[in-house]
């Protein structure tokens, strides 16, 4: 598996959230990203892209961050995705059931758009180069 962090598949319902990121990670951080609006979108759109990152919201309607990632398991070629989450739900216990997901780490919102992508190199380069 390469382990650069170029492709990123970011999920997040809210269009100013996503204005935000997208000006933090393509802009900012140099990141092809790949945004989607809602789980069900992020399945379609998922295998096309081959994102070397899946980064979702946790709290979205219909499918949350959790049952897209339930789902993106599904499928042959999104198994071995590295995931983390981002949320306005920081408690501990939250975290950890994150985490036992198989979720790398967990990013609260809001976060800080000059250093978003800088964050995210950080925790990829802990947990997988």
């Amino acid at each position: 598996m390469d382990c650069t962090l170029n492709r990123i598949l970011y999920v997040e319902d809210e269009p100013d959230i996503q204005a935000v990121a997208r000006i933090a990670l393509e802009t900012v951080g140099g990141f092809t990203l790949e945004v989607c609006g809602s789980g069900k979108e992020a399945l379609a759109k998922a295998p096309g892209f081959k994102p070397d990152l899946l980064l979702l919201d946790v709290m979205m309607p219909g499918m949350d961050g959790v049952s897209t990632l339930q789902a993106m398991r599904q499928l042959s070629n999104m198994r071995e995705i590295p995931v983390m989450f981002m949320t306005a739900k920081v408690q501990p216990q939250e975290i950890a059931q994150l985490l036992a997901l198989g979720a790398l780490d967990v990013i609260p919102k809001p976060f800080d758009p000059m250093t978003l992508a800088h964050q995210l190199k950080q925790l990829w380069n802990k947990h997988l180069a």
